[in-house]
């Protein structure tokens, strides 16, 4: 699959949430959909936990490991890696705010060092077979976007990118926190817009603001990709259309369609000995905004915690929003 295709609609990597079992749910309601990992930190690829940072299921295919970091040994090192667990892409994040990644130099604040971007990701890209990518803002603090964003491409793609996804806005990186840095600076899409018009040998794809599939679908006349982030996490039936709206092939995934086709890796997780709220917290949106989605999103929240809860929990939640909604199609 080429690699703009690949990138036609994408998850945005989010801390605390796209971990494995959420990548695989979603999964379910989008075989087309680009997935990516967490963040994950070269220091912790390379010195921690392998099994629990990096494995995933196959079913999440395709999937990109996001690394941070800046020194380019350590990048190379942490993407071959990456490769060797089967992962389709290696991005890196050049665009979290967070002060406990600017103090580590890597994130957003890499935006003031392009060379240094382009030295990395052509180390990174030495050391694998797979697409190496770039995700950043548009640039940081007082910088000129028009010069900041332009100018990181260009370095980046004289040493092989040929992938960039662009979150659209600014990060203040003094005095705004991360959740304020993804609302508060303004979005310029037509930035991006102009980026791809200006370089259309690259895969272009654009982040920031992106509430639904209709909001992608616009995006795409102008650009190669839409990354769509906490609407996909918090409203994840939309994900049912992607396939069709997006990819326009097969048919919407059903959310109930969806359930049934998450349990067998919910029964396969929790014979592993995985809690069941580990993974039904990623699913408390799937109903939003249809009859019985609060009473499943109590019985899955308050259910899902108890010992030993398994299965049942899921079913009893299914069967409690099942209710209203047959109640509503016999009206």
């Amino acid at each position: 699959m080429q690699q703009f295709q690949v990138h036609r609609l994408s998850i945005a990597p989010m801390m605390d949430w796209t971990d494995r079992h959420c990548r695989a749910f979603h999964r379910v309601l989008s075989t087309r959909t680009h997935l990516y990992t967490e963040m994950v930190t070269t220091g912790a690829v390379l010195h921690g936990d392998r099994e629990r940072l990096l494995g995933f299921d196959p079913s999440e295919h395709t999937v990109a490991l996001q690394l941070g970091g800046s020194d380019p040994v350590d990048l190379a090192a942490a993407a071959r890696i990456g490769a060797d667990y089967g992962y389709d892409e290696i991005n890196l994040n050049v665009g979290c705010p967070s002060d406990r990644v600017q103090s580590g130099r890597f994130g957003a604040c890499l935006m003031r060092e392009p060379q240094l971007v382009a030295e990395c990701m052509s180390a990174m890209g030495a050391a694998v077979d797979i697409p190496v990518t770039v995700k950043c803002r548009i640039g940081v603090d007082d910088q000129d976007p028009e010069e900041s964003l332009f100018t990181l491409v260009e370095h980046c793609a004289r040493a092989g990118v040929t992938t960039f996804i662009v979150h659209a806005r600014k990060a203040l990186l003094k005095g705004l926190s991360p959740k304020e840095n993804r609302d508060v600076p303004p979005l310029n899409y037509p930035l991006v817009y102009r980026l791809k018009a200006g370089r259309p040998d690259l895969t272009i794809a654009i982040n920031g603001g992106v509430g639904t599939l209709e909001d992608a679908v616009s995006h795409l006349d102008h650009v190669d990709g839409v990354m769509i982030g906490r609407a996909a996490y918090h409203t994840p039936g939309i994900l049912g259309e992607a396939d069709r709206v997006i990819f326009g092939e097969g048919e919407a995934c059903d959310p109930f369609e969806a359930v049934e086709a998450y349990k067998p890796y919910l029964s396969r997780q929790l014979s592993q000995g995985v809690h069941l709220a580990h993974m039904t917290r990623h699913m408390l949106g799937l109903f939003h905004g249809r009859p019985g989605a609060r009473t499943w999103r109590r019985i899955l929240t308050v259910e899902s915690i108890r010992p030993g809860a398994g299965l049942e929990v899921v079913d009893q939640a299914l069967a409690a929003v099942r209710r209203p909604a047959l109640t509503e199609a016999l009206a």
